[in-house]
């Protein structure tokens, strides 16, 4: 048997094909949809899929603003954070949060699903969200997926 054919590719920045991928939000629980978007991120999609390397897709997500989230989690979700002064702990709720910005749900949900280091903050900035169904990367010729086929 050859052995050659057993050789395990690690993808590296020069080998990594990055693709444009456009996600509809509307309709969906944030949770499932910022999972699937952060998997896409990541890359762990492809099968040259490598934990140290960014070979994730580049991703916009349109509809941010008509996301669901289910139960009582409109009122009963906080968003905490502090100002760095003594008392200045400033809690939200996710419906104030929806109100001063539609996409700052998602971006943050996602956010937190990816790793907590430099890679994360790579990955994140191949993330684009728009509130409404238009975007400005038209030019890029994303490819839609189906939020159906990965959840």
């Amino acid at each position: 048997m050859n052995t050659l054919s057993y050789k395990t590719v690690s993808a590296n920045s020069n080998t990594v094909d990055k693709n444009w991928l456009l996600v509809d939000a509307k309709g969906f629980p944030l949770g499932r949809t910022a999972s699937a978007v952060a998997s896409l991120l990541r890359g762990k999609h492809k099968p040259n899929f490598t934990p140290h390397v960014d070979c994730g897709d580049n991703v916009i997500v349109i509809n941010a603003e008509k996301l669901i989230l289910t139960g009582q989690k409109w009122k009963q979700k906080q968003y905490i954070r502090h100002t760095g002064y003594p008392g200045g702990q400033r809690i939200l709720t996710a419906e104030q949060v929806h109100k001063k910005n539609s996409t700052r749900l998602v971006e943050k949900a996602i956010k937190g699903m990816l790793p907590k280091n430099k890679l994360g903050s790579e990955l994140f900035r191949n993330l684009r969200v728009y509130s409404g169904d238009q975007h400005q990367q038209e030019a890029q010729n994303p490819t839609i997926i189906n939020l159906n086929d990965l959840l």
